[in-house]
């Protein structure tokens, strides 16, 4: 992510920030977007971590309040926990251990002193302590605290946090240092009622990926490869970026007892016996901001669906003398006003240093749905010049001042629609059915991209030996309801028999 190159380019002002085109080098060109949209830059200060700026921050709020309300509907409860997890505790289950041991950073001295004048270290800790790479153990050890009966089951929490995973290579909202979350908890009296709520959690990460996002997802279960550390199954939501590779967008994991066992959790069941509790987790991040940039954006900037629009509409008023100014400020204003008591969030750009095309071009790049611009003429025909984001540059439409609010929602149901549709489209027509090896390896030979269905023997062995070949990956077991598998068949790179077929994909 350094060079001296791309900091320069990153601190320039919006006015001249340079988008380079996908076609040309798309990994440069999501980087453009983000400096030009301002939601994000590297904290070049801090190893590998991203300061998020205020308009990438509003669109991670924006994706809290929608999931939070549905996770509160499903009856779970947020809370927070320590930052700090004594390293003894991840000891404790020796598979997530392991699994997460490189990504650790750890605390190993509390305080510091000054010996002439040089700032030093003060006291080792008797323990280290890991920053939180995920919650799992110290969540297990307060579970063992709170549990003691089935009356006290299922015991739902979330929280809502920042981890610390010490990557090497980093990019931003996909994988930084630091970055935040959502981490779902549960605790069950059985081993059906916790895989109900691993795919009830993954249900809600669709619905949201699709009506809030605007980006299709297909729903499956890891393979053992790629499974959370710890976990008896994780499922998972894997999205089509527009270069044709894969984002994991979320995920659930049926983690057993395997952590009941290691925490001690135990319930008196219904018989009177004790019995390890069955446990869930599951995530979703800001790598979800990374996701519907790189699903909907193209070389004029951002593209943001509207519900998750910090600004809804940004109204541009024009005028050449002080006289049409008072007039055409007046009128912006009462239909600023107006959208606002719709429930819409509303920019009335009245700089006076910009002219209106550098306000358009801001905007653009923003990402923000609906443009307004209202000029004498406008005033004078009680009609506002429309143009939605998605829409060419000479696509706009009148739209009457009055009920201004629904037009405008018009408009931008549209707009969030026709994300979808354009998103779900481009997936259909990069996704193909692939069964010799000769086709395999053409397909990710290629330049760009695609989601492949192919069958696989179910051996890691063959697993790694395709990743080794073509560097795509098993992405997910589609779940048999996303109607993409048509029975049994012959592994693609072994011929040894396979139940279904899997998606394999390059991937983020």
């Amino acid at each position: 992510m350094g060079g001296s190159s791309r900091r320069a380019r990153l601190e320039r002002p919006m006015s001249e920030q340079h988008i380079t085109p996908r076609a040309k080098d798309y990994a440069q060109w999501y980087q453009d977007v983000i400096a030009a949209a301002q939601l994000a830059e590297p904290a070049n200060v801090v190893r590998g971590c991203m300061v998020v700026r205020p308009h990438g921050w509003a669109i991670w709020e924006k994706l809290q309040a929608e999931l939070d309300r549905r996770f509160k509907e499903t009856g779970h409860q947020n809370a927070a926990f320590p930052l700090l997890i004594p390293l003894s505790f991840l000891q404790k289950e020796a598979q997530h251990a392991t699994g997460f041991a490189m990504e650790c950073a750890v605390v190993t001295h509390a305080g510091l002193r000054n010996v002439d004048g040089k700032i030093e270290l003060k006291g080792e800790l008797e323990e280290p302590y890991v920053v939180r790479p995920t919650s799992e153990t110290i969540i297990g050890h307060f579970f063992s605290k709170w549990i003691d009966s089935y009356r006290d089951l299922p015991m739902l929490l979330n929280q809502w946090c920042n981890v610390m995973r010490w990557e090497l290579r980093t990019r931003l909202f996909l994988r930084t240092g630091e970055f935040w979350w959502q981490e779902g908890h549960t605790a069950h009296a059985s081993h059906q009622e916790a895989m109900e709520e691993v795919m009830r959690m993954l249900d809600v990460y669709r619905e949201v990926y699709h009506d809030v996002l605007a980006v299709p997802v297909i729903r499956g279960r890891k393979t053992a490869n790629e499974r959370f550390a710890g976990a008896l199954e994780t499922f998972c939501v894997e999205a089509m970026m527009q270069d044709g590779k894969s984002l994991q967008g979320a995920t659930s994991h049926d983690l057993g007892q395997n952590f009941g066992k290691a925490f001690n959790v135990t319930f008196q069941n219904k018989e009177g016996v004790r019995d390890f509790v069955w446990q869930t987790s599951w995530g979703s991040s800001t790598r979800m901001i990374g996701a519907l940039i790189m699903a909907h954006s193209d070389d004029g900037g951002l593209v943001l669906p509207p519900k998750l629009a910090p600004i809804h509409v940004a109204i541009v008023p024009i005028w050449k003398s002080d006289a049409e100014k008072a007039q055409v400020l007046e009128a912006s204003d009462k239909l600023a006003r107006e959208l606002r008591a719709d429930g819409l969030s509303v920019k009335l750009d009245d700089r006076d240093a910009m002219r209106p095309g550098e306000k358009y071009y801001e905007w653009e790049r923003k990402g923000v749905p609906v443009r307004l611009e209202v000029g004498p003429r406008d005033v004078a025909s009680g009609t506002a010049m429309a143009k939605t984001r998605i829409s060419d540059s000479k696509d706009k439409v009148k739209l009457p001042f009055d009920e201004i609010g629904v037009h405008v929602g018009k408009l931008l149901d549209q707009v969030q629609r026709t994300l979808f549709e354009r998103a779900l489209a481009f997936r259909q027509s990069n996704l193909t059915k692939v069964d010799a090896w000769s086709d395999f390896e053409a397909v990710f030979a290629e330049q760009g991209s695609k989601f492949v269905l192919a069958h696989w023997d179910g051996t890691t062995e063959t697993e790694l030996a395709i990743k080794e070949a073509t560097k795509a990956t098993i992405r997910c077991i589609p779940l048999s309801d996303e109607g993409l598998d048509d029975g049994p068949g012959k592994c693609v790179k072994t011929l040894k028999p396979s139940a279904q077929r899997v998606l394999f994909a390059k991937n983020y």
